[in-house]
């Protein structure tokens, strides 16, 4: 455990930080898993859920919880698989 007034500090912090990244990567996790369930049965929320989720992992790359790239690549991997034509 950390012995210093900083050292105690920087770690209440961290633990903050991880807590609230947590949330944020969770919120992530389900938002994809709407998508591609809305992509699953045609509907007109396939969209409105693309949209949101782009949202969210975007805001999410811009705080630092996840990469730009890997923001990028979920972004353009969502998108193409939105685009798919139903067969």
């Amino acid at each position: 455990m950390a012995n210093h007034e900083s050292a105690l500090k920087r770690a209440r912090q961290n633990e903050a930080r991880k807590l609230r990244n947590r949330m944020v990567k969770t919120r992530i996790k389900n938002v994809v898993k709407s998508v591609r369930q809305a992509v699953e049965t045609p509907s007109a929320e396939t969209a409105t859920t693309l949209n949101q989720a782009k949202s969210l992992i975007a805001k999410a790359a811009k705080k630092g919880v996840i990469h730009k790239k890997n923001a990028s690549r979920k972004i353009a991997r969502l998108s193409k698989l939105a685009q798919r034509p139903k067969a």
